[in-house]
């Protein structure tokens, strides 16, 4: 009876481990993610690419603030799916602080002034000239004749920045900041400060072209009826070795006005750059599709402002540690064109791709721990039908003692993975009837006498029958 159905049990069990089993937590949960995943690609791929940019800007009406309402204004006509969010800033330095802190994706920095420290390079906006500007037949013709003479600066919102230059400047050629007054004027009274010897000359910082520079060279002019000069700074390669945020030009003749020549022959001196940073954090492609859109809307920019007529990409190579270019500006620069909408689609390709190679992995490794989960209910079903065996065979009810003991055992891991589960019902609960009933009976046997084993009884009697 014991015995002849051993093998149809071990059988069955087996059948009920390694045939169909209901899905479990697991299986839903990979399943689950898995479609989840895929809806995201799906939704990512019809609905790319979509970007929400914080820029930051100055003040109303002030320079900054023109120049990037004309960004926003022409990228978001360009890509219908860029939003920009202008983020109101007080300065310069507030600019530089926002993107420190993450609280921009983009600003507007000078690379003389303050400096973020994760700032690196998308664009550079404008290159200001540091001039200084000196009347007609002046004995002042380097920079460090300067000392003991008074600097006019003109007023504005950059003057604090202007003055501190001129403190990085002076410092090079060893002079206390101290020694060189300064004095801020508004635009309209330096001509006459220079024809009054109020000043020996002015500091005015601005583009070649229509700016500070060219404004004050006019007034001087029209004061003094003479042509200004331009000081030379013929140490301006080496100033930059101590200031990158300063950088070497070369000047030409006329570029601060025509007739007669301001300068009249080809100046070097020093310039500063006003650049488009964000944080070293954005990811080279959202770098790279915000310098090539900045690069090929020039026209459209420069349209809206003629600000954004000097925008220049930045040199690729350039190895200065103030504000380096991002690598993904230079990998666009280096490479060549290739779309905003391509690069976003080309990552969420590889995302997709890395989505369903996860998601294999994923049930590879849940196949397995499932194999392994099978693997193991089966030594436990065939421990349970030894534990029948040995206690058709127990002399003692000691030996049916300790097998009761190591069948609660069985019982009570099974009675966990129920909860949790991770057990398959069936197979167990026959297998541990099996082992129950085999005890019980054996214990019967004993009880009444019986020196043998119920499966030697047995088999005396079908010995008779035969």
């Amino acid at each position: 009876m014991f015995g002849t159905s051993e093998n149809a049990l071990r059988t069955d069990a087996r059948n009920q481990i390694g045939g169909k089993r209901p899905l479990r937590p697991a299986l839903l949960l990979t399943a689950g993610l898995l479609i989840v995943a895929a809806a995201v690609v799906a939704a990512v791929y019809f609905w790319s690419p979509q970007a929400n940019l914080r820029v930051t800007t100055g003040p109303p009406g002030s320079t900054a603030y023109r120049f990037i309402t004309a960004f926003a204004s022409v990228t978001e006509a360009n890509h219908p799916r860029i939003h920009i969010k202008l983020v109101q800033v007080a300065d310069l330095a507030a600019s530089a602080k926002a993107i420190e802190d993450h609280a921009t994706d983009l600003g507007i920095v000078r690379s003389d002034a303050v400096i973020p420290t994760n700032g690196e390079t998308i664009a550079i906006l404008r290159r200001d000239v540091v001039a200084f500007v000196v009347p007609a037949k002046s004995p002042i013709d380097k920079i460090p004749a300067l000392a003991g003479k008074t600097i006019g600066i003109p007023q504005g919102p950059l003057q604090t920045y202007n003055e501190q230059t001129l403190d990085s400047i002076l410092s090079y050629y060893n002079i206390p900041a101290k020694a060189v007054k300064r004095v801020f004027l508004p635009l309209a009274e330096i001509g006459a400060a220079v024809h009054d010897k109020q000043v020996a000359a002015v500091l005015a910082v601005g583009p070649m072209g229509p700016g500070e520079v060219v404004d004050v060279v006019g007034a001087v002019k029209l004061a003094t009826k003479g042509a200004p000069g331009i000081l030379a700074i013929d140490e301006a390669d080496a100033i930059n070795k101590r200031f990158p945020g300063l950088e070497s030009i070369d000047v030409p003749a006329g570029a601060f006005r025509g007739r007669p020549p301001t300068p009249d022959d080809t100046v070097t001196t020093l310039a500063v750059t006003y650049r488009f940073v964000a944080p070293n954090t954005m990811l080279d492609v959202v770098a790279g599709a915000i310098a090539r859109s900045i690069f090929t809307t020039k026209a459209q920019l420069v349209a809206k402002t003629p600000l954004a007529s000097q925008i220049e990409a930045p040199d690729p190579d350039d190895k200065n540690p103030v504000l380096p270019v991002h690598p993904g500006v230079a990998a666009y620069l280096n490479s060549g064109e290739q779309s905003f909408f391509d690069e976003f689609q080309k990552y969420f390709y590889l995302g997709g791709i890395a989505l369903s190679l996860g998601g294999s992995a994923t049930a590879l490794l849940v196949g397995r721990l499932s194999r392994k989960k099978s693997e193991s209910d089966l030594r436990q079903i065939d421990r349970l039908i030894e534990l029948a065996d040995k206690a058709l065979t127990a002399q003692t009810s000691s030996e049916l003692k300790a097998l009761e003991e190591e069948l609660n055992r069985i019982i009570a891991w099974f009675v966990k993975g129920q909860a949790s589960g991770a057990a398959d019902s069936t197979a167990f609960s026959i297998a541990i009837a099996h082992a129950q009933h085999a005890i019980e009976k054996q214990r019967d046997a004993l009880r009444q006498g019986q020196t043998g084993s119920i499966a030697t009884t047995i088999g005396g009697q079908n010995e008779e029958k035969k």
